[in-house]
């Protein structure tokens, strides 16, 4: 292929890649967007279940406190492209947006394809040519991008941005081709770990609770010193292998060494009440249903999945009458109502992550320009970098973020206007 030196080159037609392409391509600069898959934005059409959930309706201040990996180093792209730019952006683009609970954006039709095609249709109104192509390497030369190798061919561009994504759901596309890129390029990789991910657990009780939604419980993660690493309240779920839901995801982004720590997660059934109000009522039930046994009266406290659960941690006979039960009894019965302990065995793989941990390490890269520190003509953005945050539309606000500021500025650097 011949060479494009004044042309730009994105890789990776996901979030970060298209927002990259379409500001470049805005302010004048030819752009090439390479995507290994024949349809763009494969990993956005499974994002909110469906639905994708665009960004999360709040201030630049609440995007980065929601990021508890490498957040400071988002301040001035975050700062440049807040989620009210991207929901502008959306409905500028044709895309009616509603804000739901917990201030997620999504597009009205709760379609993730309303979101991709709006992408798509202004990439063709921007004259961005989708090469689909796997790019196999990045040539670097005295400190400068020189070309990129793909299975078409040789490619000459003068600048390139990777956004290829992290290595969670590889189906989609995202294998680790842009670490190894930016490795080879010398840049430092962080080990990818799962983020966002459901958590397993070494108690079958999880597996007799298998599919039991809790709603409003406060979920609080220690470490083996005791040290509170995470508190949320909100929903999660049990399954087969332990936990799962927004609660569990977004409390795994703190779980993050597995080899040297060991974590336990206390579930508050009852965040509402405090222990002497929570004693009060547990008299009052055992009380009123004296003649009843703790099976049947349990079901005013607790879901019926997690009756016997809890009656047996507690060493409570589900026969046994109310008015039996003990003072011990009852104390036993209250602290796991307020602190339900399951101790984590690990991350599920991270093939089922919804985002990486780890990935290029920021310090290596301008955390306005996207820039890489290392290497001239070469700029990152995206999941490919040592960024994430809780779910709620945190993650695609970054991707937005980062895609606009590398897109905008590796235009500038092609067209002379640093």
């Amino acid at each position: 292929m011949t060479g494009d030196q004044n042309k730009l080159y994105v890789v990776g037609g996901g979030a970060a890649g298209m927002m990259a392409a379409i500001c470049a391509a805005r302010i004048g600069c030819p752009v090439i967007l390479v995507e290994r898959n024949p349809k763009l934005g494969r990993k956005l059409y499974i994002t909110g279940k469906g639905r994708c959930n665009v960004t999360n309706h709040c201030t630049s201040e609440e995007v980065l406190a929601a990021t508890p990996r490498n957040g400071k180093f988002l301040y001035s792209c975050v700062n440049h492209t807040p989620p009210d730019y991207v929901e502008r952006f959306f409905e500028d683009l044709g895309v009616p947006l509603k804000v739901e609970r917990g201030n997620r954006v999504f597009p009205q039709s709760d379609k993730a394809a309303d979101i991709i095609d709006a992408l798509y249709y202004e990439l063709k109104r921007c004259k961005v040519p989708v090469l689909q192509t796997r790019v196999t390497g990045l040539r670097v030369e005295e400190e400068k991008v020189v070309g990129l190798d793909t299975e078409q061919g040789p490619l000459e561009p003068g600048a390139v941005i990777l956004a290829t994504g992290g290595v969670s759901y590889p189906a989609t596309g995202s294998t680790g081709d842009g670490h190894q890129m930016a490795a080879s390029a010398g840049h430092t990789v962080v080990e990818p770990k799962p983020s966002l991910v459901p958590l397993e657990s070494p108690e079958a009780f999880c597996g007799r609770m298998q599919g039991l939604a809790l709603k409003n419980v406060m979920l609080t993660v220690k470490n083996q010193k005791g040290k509170t690493l995470y508190r949320e309240q909100g929903e999660m779920l049990f399954t087969h292998f332990g936990l799962s839901g927004p609660l569990v995801l977004s409390a795994s982004a703190h779980m993050r060494n597995f080899d040297r720590e060991q974590y336990t997660c206390f579930i508050d059934l009852k965040p509402a009440l405090d222990e002497q109000a929570l004693d009060a009522r547990l008299v009052r039930e055992l009380s009123q249903g004296a003649n009843r046994d703790m099976n049947n009266l349990m079901g005013t406290l607790l879901p019926r999945l997690m009756i016997p659960v809890i009656l047996q941690c507690t060493e409570i006979s589900g026969e046994k009458k109310a008015h039996d039960v003990t003072r011990e009894e009852r104390r036993r019965l209250l602290e796991l109502l307020k602190a339900f302990p399951v101790p984590i065995s690990a991350p599920r793989p991270i093939a089922e992550a919804i985002v990486t941990s780890g990935g290029v390490k920021v310090g290596e890269v301008d955390p306005k320009t996207m820039a890489s520190k290392k290497v001239k003509g070469l700029y990152l953005a995206g999941e490919l970098l040592d960024v994430d945050a809780y779910t709620g539309g945190f993650n695609l606000q970054i991707a937005w973020a980062t895609g606009r500021a590398a897109g905008e500025y590796a235009a500038a650097y092609l067209l002379g206007k640093e």
